[in-house]
């Protein structure tokens, strides 16, 4: 358990500006600022945890190429519309935990770790879904 401490609190305290965006409308009003940043903050620790399922040299093909397909469509996000890419995101959340259970690791990560990262998956995934209503309905 030692071991995955630092990774627990981490993993909460990445979720402090998932949240914060989606409060900083409720209290300030909304503004293509917020918006942006939270984008960006989802496409940064998405990259981040699908990377961290990518080992090189140590996994088979097909496992490596599903570390990486919830990222390789990130730059054409750009191209559709807001709440579409966030929608993409927020379910790459969901691909990329599908994906950690389904390697041999994860049966060796503690229970806490497991429970957080369900955990983590839902709320970035319901922050997400708030994320999206408020671009639609800003006021």
């Amino acid at each position: 358990m030692e071991k995955f401490v630092n990774h627990i609190q981490l993993g909460y305290l990445g979720l402090l500006p998932f949240l914060g965006c989606v409060a900083w409308p409720l209290m300030f009003g909304s503004n293509s600022v917020n918006l942006e940043f939270f984008t960006f903050y989802s496409i940064a620790i998405l990259a981040f945890m699908a990377g961290n399922l990518w080992r090189a040299g140590m996994q088979s093909y097909s496992d490596a190429i599903k570390a990486v397909v919830p990222v390789i469509p990130v730059p054409f996000l750009s191209f559709i519309p807001l709440e579409w890419a966030l929608a993409w995101l927020g379910a790459s959340f969901w691909l990329v935990l599908i994906f950690e259970k389904a390697t041999p690791q994860w049966q060796t990560y503690h229970r806490d770790y497991q429970k957080m990262r369900f955990i983590l998956t839902s709320v970035v995934f319901v922050c997400h879904i708030l994320t999206i209503g408020m671009s639609l309905y800003p006021k």
